[in-house]
């Protein structure tokens, strides 16, 4: 059994992880976060240590890593928002921990770099959260276009509605500086998924950037790709949002609808699984989407020019 700490306890996704522990024979010991909601812990964890202040949580796990003590923390599973991923991997690595970090795992790709140099220091190893790579429909796809013929790309159109209220572009995930903005914020796992499947990514092209919707152009070495995402409901077509639906998925190879709306709710136990098996993905596997995230964020977009997603027409 290994014992896990979790920084950012009160965040969205960080029930999964607490799962993921559980369902995978594992005890959470400690979590912080500076919000106490996090009633969340007595459904899984209901011994756990908690704190709201990071000095004392730091005094805490450094306390049971020098008594040798039984509850070591071996794994810090991280959840906080996504400008602070780098620095509490630091804390992990130095703490003696192996680290579990949610996407997106930094907001730059320089940030990768000095990563690896403490994961060298250290002896410790970093393991993300990339969990469409485990999903069977994208596994199959992979495999379809690796051995399928190379005599042309794919065509490739991907859009991502997520809509959120108007408390969104208060809270950090509105602040770029804080988030990465929209592509990094929702697209990252997204953007990883197709270098994944469709190889290294050659061209990135970005149309459209504003604080709730972008819209781009990525080649990669077996696929053109034209990519739209927002969390704006407006940008749900009409016939569905008319019936009440605030959120759209759509990924068409050449033409075909890819499904794989279900399976998702098992990724993050998952993960945990290959991740305890030695078998995780580390810094390096996400070097690709950290830099195609970073490289759209930082663009100057050129506006409807060649090759767009449809949906931008909306944007007029």
């Amino acid at each position: 059994m290994k014992n896990f700490a979790l920084i950012g306890a009160a965040g969205y996704i960080a029930p999964r992880h607490m799962q993921a522990i559980k369902d995978t024979g594992n005890q959470l010991v400690a979590a912080y976060d500076p919000n106490d909601s996090v009633g969340i812990i007595d459904s899984h964890f209901p011994d756990a240590d908690f704190f709201t202040e990071f000095e004392r949580f730091d005094r805490h796990v450094d306390k049971l890593r020098r008594a040798r003590h039984n509850n070591k923390i071996d794994y810090i599973s991280i959840c906080s928002p996504n400008y602070l991923h780098d620095s509490h991997m630091r804390f992990a690595l130095r703490s003696g921990a192996d680290v579990i970090c949610e996407k997106p795992l930094v907001l730059n790709p320089w940030n990768i770099d000095g990563l690896q140099e403490i994961e060298k220091d250290t002896g410790c190893k970093v393991n993300t959260i990339l969990q469409l790579r485990l999903h069977p429909a994208i596994i199959g796809l992979r495999e379809k276009v690796r051995n399928g013929k190379h005599d042309r790309k794919h065509e490739v159109d991907l859009a991502y509605i997520t809509s959120r209220g108007h408390w969104y572009l208060q809270s950090w995930k509105g602040d770029v500086k804080k988030s990465g903005g929209i592509a990094t914020n929702i697209g990252v796992h997204f953007f990883d998924m197709l270098h994944f499947i469709f190889g290294e990514l050659q061209d990135n092209v970005v149309h459209h950037v504003s604080d709730t919707k972008a819209a781009g152009f990525l080649e990669y070495e077996h696929a053109r790709v034209r990519w739209f995402l927002s969390v704006d409901v407006e940008d749900v077509p009409d016939a569905l949002r008319a019936a009440g639906q605030r959120t759209f998925r759509s990924i068409t190879v050449d033409a075909e609808e890819i499904e794989f709306s279900g399976g998702f709710t098992d990724l993050h136990t998952r993960s945990y699984q290959e991740i305890l098996a030695g078998h995780g993905y580390g810094l390096e596997a996400n070097r690709t989407a950290i830099t195609t995230v970073a490289t759209i964020r930082n663009a100057q977009p050129i506006g409807m020019q060649g090759s767009y997603h449809p949906f931008l027409n909306r944007c007029r």
